[in-house]
């Protein structure tokens, strides 16, 4: 008899995540089984009889939750993204499962993304577009900032940031600082200036962050960095919420410190970010507080949701449910942090 194809569990899946994941199938083959709701503990026995789940960013793939994949039958954890502080890969390897994601699917969906984000904070298209739907063409309290000549942070110069940096540096004539441990000689050759990022963080008037989550960059911008920064920052995040302490924001925006924020993700964002609760109460304060202010721009995590990025998603995400398949070598697979010598 045939074999059966591999099974696929897709948790947190939208409409453009089967579009995309089944076009890609096309010539892959597998079974796809698409779940609308997150991989959490009470989810995570719809993995029954799968050999593979496949996540996304706001999926739970702690200890627990790989013990009840483990027993279900899963062998591989797919990300569909770049991040992966959502699992624990110590235990995933304790667990004999397999963790690949997808390092680089369009940086510069991202990148294009964060200079729409910026751009529209400073100057304020984003207000100017909801007083014009109410026929309001009154141009006061629109006064925006220019780019060209201010200095701009770009901490972490991977492929999205340095994109980012080369945009504002060659395209808008800022004055680039960068912080990242290894050094773009691009970069540098078109004027962008490598720093420490405790001067970045200090000296910038714009920051936007491109870095992973770690321990060394959780709440990276915290209440001592803000106090520090120059008057007026604007930041922009695009990365992942908890290098900002949402709570030492609010502070600083209320103390006037911090004149523009555009934010594409936020700490708690997991149960809220991805689904429409137009008719429902959010209770949860810390972000409704962030939405009253007028210097606050906040987008759902959209940054990389252009036709391109989610193609290069589903194509690389299937090619390495296809090499695990085959048992062939994972060219994405994520190894546990080895401990640090004593």
């Amino acid at each position: 008899m045939p074999q059966s194809p591999t099974q696929i569990i897709v948790f947190g899946t939208r409409a453009y995540d089967r579009h995309c994941l089944t076009r890609a199938n096309a010539t892959q083959g597998f079974d796809l089984r698409f779940i609308d709701a997150p991989l959490t503990k009470d989810t995570a026995g719809l993995a029954a009889g799968a050999q593979i789940a496949c996540l996304f960013v706001n999926d739970m793939a702690d200890r627990p939750v790989l013990e009840l994949l483990a027993k279900a039958g899963v062998r591989l954890v797919a990300l569909r993204c770049a991040g992966y502080n959502n699992v624990d890969l110590a235990a995933a390897q304790a667990l004999d499962i397999a963790v690949v994601h997808v390092p680089s699917y369009s940086p510069h969906a991202v990148s294009e993304f964060t200079i729409g984000l910026l751009l529209s904070l400073e100057r304020k298209i984003h207000r100017a577009w909801s007083r014009v739907r109410d026929n309001n063409f009154a141009l006061d309290g629109l006064v925006g900032r220019n780019l060209h000549g201010r200095v701009a942070g770009v901490v972490g110069t991977g492929q999205i940031g340095a994109l980012v940096a080369r945009a504002l540096r060659a395209g808008f004539g800022c004055d680039v600082l960068a912080s990242d441990p290894v050094v773009d000689q691009g970069l540098v050759d078109i004027g962008v200036r490598y720093v420490d990022r405790a001067e970045l963080l200090r000296s910038a008037d714009i920051i936007t962050l491109h870095c992973p989550l770690t321990p060394d960059t959780r709440h990276l911008i915290d209440a001592a960095v803000l106090a520090n920064a120059r008057p007026g920052l604007t930041i922009v995040n695009t990365s992942r919420g908890a290098l900002i302490d949402a709570s030492a924001l609010i502070d600083a925006l209320k103390l006037r410190r911090v004149g523009g924020v555009a934010l594409d993700v936020y700490e708690q964002e997991a149960g809220i970010f991805f689904d429409d609760l137009s008719d429902e109460i959010v209770d949860d304060e810390v972000l409704q507080r962030l939405l009253t202010f007028p210097n606050v721009l906040m987008t759902g995590h959209q940054a990389f949701l252009t036709d391109e990025a989610l193609a290069a998603i589903a194509q690389t995400t299937l090619q390495s449910v296809g090499d695990f398949v085959a048992g062939r070598p994972l060219a994405h697979r994520l190894s546990a942090p080895q401990p640090r010598p004593d």
